[in-house]
């Protein structure tokens, strides 16, 4: 038998979702909970072996719930069961470590198996999140700027930005000034900034500088 654990808010879907899994030969519904802290409670208590999760919930909502338990037992697998489908929220449950993630206009029949595969070891996921997963990782990586700093060229980019001159940061560096200026020039025209205190502010901006 799959033990299942049901985390939702609304006792309708809970009832619903209990009912035909009832109904199931190999899976039994072993606990339900109506927010996200008791679930986490649940979970750690049953050990079920595949874990419902709704994700706006009082208390706790889904994704921290989700954190909160497998930050303690790494092996539970958890699929989301929600109506959103934004990306502020199909992300971070992926990120957060969900086995799965399902509308809940999916069928009684469709969650029973993800239940059964996600219980295999496989991800569950809605085909719409599939394609967003798809979409997100075949997005061109976005150029970073101060990643064509050569390594002389950060050191002198964090001398810029502890408000040091020309003249103090080749006495710092022992070089002559002639070469901090054409160290700075290219510093400028690679972070496509006008001047050293534009050039002081992307550092702080991008973690350059902390």
């Amino acid at each position: 038998m799959i033990k299942v654990l049901l985390i939702d808010d609304h006792e309708m879907v809970r009832l619903g979702v209990s009912s035909y899994l009832s109904i199931q030969a190999d899976i039994e519904v072993v606990g339900e909970a109506d927010n996200g802290l008791d679930g986490y409670h649940k979970a750690m208590e049953l050990r079920p072996d595949v874990i419902l999760m709704d994700l706006v919930m009082d208390v706790m909502d889904g994704i921290e719930s989700t954190k909160k338990i497998l930050s303690e037992w790494s092996e539970a697998k958890i699929i989301i069961v929600t109506s959103f489908i934004d990306d502020e929220k199909v992300y971070p449950a992926i990120e957060a470590g969900a086995a799965g993630y399902l509308l809940k206009t999916s069928s009684a029949k469709d969650i029973a198996n993800a239940i059964r595969s996600a219980y295999e070891g496989n991800k569950v996921l809605e085909p719409e999140v599939t394609n967003k997963m798809m979409a997100r990782l075949t997005q061109p990586k976005q150029h970073i700027l101060h990643e064509d700093l050569t390594n002389r060229e950060k050191e002198i980019l964090l001398l810029i930005s502890e408000g040091k001159s020309n003249q103090e940061i080749a006495d710092e560096l022992f070089i002559t000034l002639k070469t901090v200026k054409t160290h700075v020039s290219n510093i400028l025209s690679k972070l496509d900034v006008e001047d050293r205190t534009q050039a002081a502010i992307y550092a702080f901006k991008h973690g350059i500088v902390k």
